[in-house]
């Protein structure tokens, strides 16, 4: 499938995103004013945010959800963007008509990696969520087996950092109540832990 040929008007590269998501069924965010294009979550990535939400679900804090296909806003440009797996919200967002979530809202943020993600790209789009203020930040990557909760963000960069591997106890900030249990999350390959 190809891209369409797009001529943006300045100030319109959300317009190009969502043309390109409607072409090709591609995520689009926009991060610095640049298109950052990702694979529809399948397979294993899909599983893993299912596997999540089930998780987190019986522990949500009153008056909160957990969403996908939300997307946050990001700062230093109007256009910017980021869309996570999964998002944890008021559930007041069911009656938003803005498209842009507020970070200020956002109790957490999940970012599962997918297989072909470049590692320069996971740690700049995590300092997007850390200069927006999204409180928490979980990232899971299938590919080694492992995780990185980020919290309390400051000037742009999260003053808290806890990592893990699959197997390993993922306990959240409050208002969540119980670890994760991260053993239960696929890899991606054949399901076999990296030594």
């Amino acid at each position: 499938m190809s891209v369409p040929a797009l001529s943006p008007r300045p100030g319109n590269l959300r317009e190009v995103a969502e043309e390109i998501e409607r072409a090709t069924g591609l995520r689009v965010e926009i991060l610095g004013g640049k298109l950052v294009m990702s694979p529809t979550p399948r397979g294993k990535h899909a599983g893993t945010i299912r596997r999540l939400r089930h998780q987190l679900t019986p522990q949500l804090p009153d008056g909160t959800d957990l969403y996908e296909v939300s997307s946050i806003a990001m700062p230093g440009d109007p256009e910017d963007y980021c869309t996570p797996d999964l998002v944890v919200l008021p559930t007041e967002w069911d009656e938003d008509d803005e498209w842009l979530v507020d970070p200020g809202d956002v109790e957490l943020a999940v970012e599962v990696i997918s297989k072909s993600e470049k590692a320069k790209a996971v740690s700049a789009k995590n300092g997007w969520y850390a200069a927006a203020g999204v409180r928490a930040l979980l990232v899971l990557d299938p590919r080694g087996g492992d995780w990185a909760l980020y919290t309390r963000p400051r000037d742009g960069e999260y003053q808290g950092t806890l990592r893990g591997e699959y197997g390993d106890e993922l306990p959240l900030p409050a208002p969540f109540t119980c670890p994760v249990d991260t053993a239960c999350l696929p890899v991606y390959g054949d399901g076999a832990r990296p030594a």
